[in-house]
């Protein structure tokens, strides 16, 4: 069973929103479930080459060169066996060399071997060597043009997708370089990160640079809160959650002030290890004190959650729903989501949490690799059966109970735009370290796991993302007494296969070099009314989405930037993630020095009478040195953009009276953007830096007095360099102008910020 295309419908939420939130919106998708049996995945084999008027004879090799004739011949061979073409195409003549017989009289018509290209001249004989004019493939005589080159994929470094990966690449009859190759591929199949092969300068790569660091519990979280405190209403979605150990103190008082207004309420919370995966490390409590934070000699960086205590129960079991989700671009964001997924269900009937069942692991959580280990688990090649089951298979028993499951689905939608939105500005910086402007390198795109649970009243709730989501298309099964071997599981087969097989057809270098990609859509908060509705299929279907060579439909569909309009309000950390970028200044870097910070705050002018600009360095200072202590894998010095945010905000609620936290954010973003697009964007955002800050700043001298050994070449540049504008990530440049040669030329040499 799974889910066809359906018709998706926006409109405002009225019953979650506050009376001043009128930017709330909720996605609809009308689903249509398909219960007939899936299609052949396999396309028919093509037919032989057909005939073509005016070819006489078949096409054969010239044995030498003494065997060329002036006939005319045409001929092309196009064969197929088993699912591969042919791309030798061997020897043709084009049929319309006769008609220029008479103009060539004696003068002879060679024969090219060349791959599907007819190439005819004048012979001249010049010793041994013969010289002859090409002809353009494109002239009307030459109908039979060069075969497409079929993608290449690396896939030596897939790991455990390895075996979906093959069969998509077989389905899609593209190229396939298990060892890897000397050239460059087209695409580059990671199975951990985007770092598993460091020496790609083109093509394009299944991983984002820092999706791993980013997808952490800890940094999800911070993320996520930090959403949350501008959108309260639009993020509550995740459960609450403190950082340990840097914040069980506060977790410890919340703890004592919930058994202080109730005594009868006996919370439940889940502990999470940051980095922790399948389950690993993950336990439940109802006290502070059951806290383990100790790990050996060090304190290990955890979560601890609220536990979702009424879960939505299918044959008295929890479940949680795994849900694909493709990233395909960061600038613009473009987000698919799979129509179908996966439902993992526990192995124990379940309970609310007490304190004699706190470890019954297959009673509260339902990772897959940890139930997979309970006697009572239960394999099945039906997708409504057994201990993991189809999305789809789940909605079409809530909609036979009266469920609405169109609302669900917008749910699960809304909360997936959402949590994308919150982890891109973090993503960009990464990506601006590793790959940056005018530097060689991929482009990138990911495929993400959600886990999501249904509560009891149906509201999806976010449990984690994973960055690595398993694509095993098997499992392990004791055939006799001890002996294991990997069985194929069709549930994971069916969906997995599918979800990499079109996302390779979406990443298409052809298509994304030829095709024509989706609109970016308006921007702008949602207005209070707005109703989108779509069909699928024609006419409003993008042309990346249609079947083509026999393939079904694409089991993916976008949602933004479809959906741009309902949630671009949501971008705000988006649009301080570009300031910081701006100012960051030296390729590669991801923290923001403290001249960089002053440089900021001179540009957009938001030093005055209430804001000196010696509390502007205490604030540096203290935000800088605070998340210094909580980052414990910290490598660099300087502020980083979760700091940056926090600096944002604390400036924004100086600056201005607005009630809510988001209106004072984006009051001043609108006051830095209109600053950095007026007469200061004519100057290189490093003139701004003050002789007073370059006293102040005693360490960036040394790094400079090495740079300025570089200075001749820069100065031999032009006069004046513009920053990149607003919207772009790029660093901006550093370039001497001229009214920074004549301050050189009075005032010595100008140490520009290099610590940064």
């Amino acid at each position: 069973m799974r889910m066809s295309d359906h018709a998706v419908k926006v409109e405002p939420d009225h019953t979650t929103a506050s009376s001043g939130d009128k930017d709330n919106v909720v996605v609809t998708e009308e689903l249509v479930l398909d219960t007939s049996p899936a299609a052949s995945l396999s396309p028919p084999v093509p037919s032989c080459v057909p005939s073509a008027a005016g070819v006489q004879g078949s096409a054969t090799p010239l044995a030498s060169k003494d065997k060329a004739r002036s006939r005319s011949k045409m001929g092309r061979d196009d064969r197929s066996t088993e699912g591969k073409v042919n791309t030798d195409i061997g020897y043709a003549i084009s049929t319309h060399v006769g008609k220029h017989l008479n103009r060539l009289r004696g003068e002879k018509v060679l024969q090219i071997k060349c791959a599907g290209r007819v190439m005819q001249g004048k012979q001249e004989t010049n010793g041994n060597s013969t010289h002859q004019r090409p002809r353009d493939r494109h002239e009307p005589g030459n109908k039979h043009q060069r075969k497409k080159k079929p993608v290449t994929v690396d896939t030596s470094k897939a790991k455990t997708s390895l075996e979906a990966l093959k069969m998509s690449i077989k389905q899609l009859k593209w190229k396939e370089f298990p060892l890897g190759r000397r050239a460059a591929c087209d695409i580059y199949w990671h199975g951990t990160s985007f770092h598993d092969n460091d020496h790609i300068v083109s093509g394009q790569v299944n991983k984002f640079p820092g999706m791993i660091e980013m997808l952490k519990k800890i940094n999800l979280s911070r993320a996520l809160r930090t959403m949350h405190e501008l959108f309260p209403e639009e993020y509550n979605f995740y459960p609450r959650s403190w950082i340990l150990p840097d914040e069980y103190q506060q977790f410890s008082a919340q703890i004592r002030g919930l058994k202080d207004s109730d005594a009868a309420a006996h919370r439940t919370f889940i502990v999470k290890p940051d980095s922790g995966s399948q389950g690993e490390g993950i336990y439940l409590i109802r006290e502070a004190s059951e806290v383990r934070l100790a790990a050996g000699s060090q304190a290990r960086q955890a979560v601890v959650q609220e536990y979702v205590q009424r879960p939505l129960l299918i044959d008295k079991l929890k479940f949680d729903i795994r849900l694909y989700v493709l990233v395909k671009a960061l600038e613009p964001l473009q987000i698919y989501i799979a129509k179908e997924g996966l439902t993992r269900f526990c192995t124990e009937p379940y309970q609310e949490p007490n304190q004699k069942n706190l470890s019954h692991v297959f009673m509260h959580l339902t990772n897959y690799s940890l139930n997979v280990q309970s006697d009572n688990f239960v394999h099945s090649d039906s997708q409504s059966t057994g201990s993991k089951r189809t999305f789809s298979s789940v909605l079409y028993r809530l909609a036979s109970k009266g469920v609405d499951i169109k609302k669900v689905w917008s749910d699960v939608i809304s909360l997936v735009i959402k949590t994308v939105i919150a982890l891109v500005p973090e993503l960009k910086v990464h990506y601006q370290a590793d790959i940056p402007p005018g530097k060689p390198g991929p482009t990138c795109f990911q495929i993400l796991g959600f886990d999501i649970l249904l509560t009891k009243n149906l509201k999806p709730v976010l449990l984690e993302v994973n960055s690595n989501p398993s694509m095993r298309i098997e499992h392990e099964q004791e055939v006799a007494p001890g002996v294991f071997e990997y069985v194929s599981s069709p549930v994971d087969e069916d969906v997995k296969v599918c979800v990499i097989r079109d996302t390779l057809r979406l990443m298409d270098p052809g298509l994304n070099k030829h095709g024509h990609p989706p609109p970016a859509g308006g921007g702008g908060a949602a207005q209070q009314g707005t109703v989108i509705t779509t069909k699928a299929g024609p006419p409003d279907k993008a042309p990346e989405e249609e079947p083509g060579d026999g393939l079904p439909t694409l089991c993916l569909k976008q949602v933004y930037p479809k959906y741009t309009k309902q949630f671009q309000y949501l971008c705000l950390v988006d649009r301080i993630a570009t300031l910081f970028l701006r100012f960051l200044g030296i390729k590669g870097n991801m923290r923001l020095g403290p001249t960089a910070f002053r440089t900021f705050i001179r540009c957009c002018k938001l030093s005055n009478s209430n804001l000196p600009m010696a509390s502007v360095d205490i604030l540096y200072i203290d935000i800088t040195r605070r998340w210094a202590a909580s980052t414990q894998d910290s490598r660099e010095a300087g502020m980083g953009l979760q700091a940056f945010v926090e600096a944002f905000f604390q400036l924004a609620g100086r600056r201005s009276k607005a009630a809510l936290l988001r209106d004072q954010v984006a009051s001043l973003l609108e006051v830095c953007e209109a600053h950095l697009d007026g007469p200061l964007s004519a100057l290189p955002v490093a003139a701004a830096v003050s002789l007073e800050d370059r006293r102040s700043l005693s360490r960036g001298r040394a790094m400079a007095r090495e740079a300025s050994k570089l200075s001749p070449s820069s100065s031999s540049s032009s006069s004046t360099t513009h920053p990149p504008p607003l919207c772009s990530p790029a660093a901006p440049r550093r370039a001497v102008s001229h009214d920074q040669r004549l301050q050189r030329s009075r005032h010595g040499p100008l140490r520009t910020n290099l610590e940064n």
